[in-house]
């Protein structure tokens, strides 16, 4: 089961999408199927047939996104938090390899798109959460257990990202 958590970026960034699909998307596509349809005969009609798998695939997104975001909790910073990895922080990591990772730990509705975020359901994420920098944790990969040291842990104001 998915974690219902998010930060204030990602909440936005879904309603933007659902509005974008909504107000602007949906009626375009509407205009183009209901143009192609009154040409007539439909089974041979590309823009028609196009467009109506598009316009399902708007509304499926719009049902997930109405169902979904009021079940979310938005995550707001708390100066708490400093010093420590929680949700919402950008950590830099180490291996013994001197392998460097850096991501910022997000809800699982943030990460597509963005290869510098991670899910808080993620191993790697769950290993980090609490932890300081100089912390050692162990990670469960698919090729084992992995040492990782924590450089850097920050919070970012949203423009500053």
């Amino acid at each position: 089961m998915k974690t219902n958590l998010i930060t204030p970026e990602g909440y936005r960034q879904l309603q933007q999408e659902h509005d974008h699909l909504w107000f602007e998307k949906r009626p375009e596509v509407t205009k183009i199927v209901n143009w192609a349809a009154s040409l007539g005969d439909r089974s041979e009609n590309a823009d028609y047939t196009f467009n109506k798998r598009l316009l399902r695939q708007i509304d499926r997104r719009v049902r997930f996104l109405r169902k979904r975001m009021p079940d979310l909790k938005i995550v707001e910073y708390n100066p708490q938090q400093e010093g420590k990895v929680y949700f919402g922080a950008w950590v830099e990591v180490e291996n013994e390899d001197g392998d460097l990772k850096s991501f910022r730990i997000v809800g699982p509705d943030e990460i597509y798109d963005r290869k510098d975020y991670i899910s808080i359901d993620a191993p790697m994420a769950r290993a980090l959460l609490g932890k300081s920098v100089d912390d050692e944790v162990t990670v469960s990969t698919p090729h084992g257990k992995r040492l990782w040291y924590i450089n850097r842990i920050e919070y970012r104001q949203q423009n500053e990202q």
